[in-house]
């Protein structure tokens, strides 16, 4: 007999209508203010990130990070990457 066979498909990658360079330089220039939070829909953790003033700074490192290397996500969870 033969075993049933199973493919392992990648999902589907769905990329953010959000811009990538204005993302990262938002982070960059305002990350600590959490504006680039806001430009991507994610209201709450911005005032967060305002009110903290982004984590002292860490919370905008590890965000410029995650955009840098293509793995934040806007709010509906689409993945801000470059075109």
């Amino acid at each position: 007999m033969t075993e049933p066979t199973t493919v392992n498909a990648a999902p589907e990658v769905i990329v953010s209508e959000k811009g990538f360079v204005p993302t990262l330089l938002l982070c960059f220039f305002l990350g600590v203010l959490g504006v680039h939070r806001f430009y991507v829909g994610k209201i709450g953790t911005g005032i967060l990130m305002l009110l903290t003033l982004g984590g002292l700074g860490i919370w905008s490192l590890v965000d410029f990070i995650m955009i840098a290397v293509g793995s934040f996500k806007d709010k509906n969870g689409h993945t801000i990457k470059p075109a």
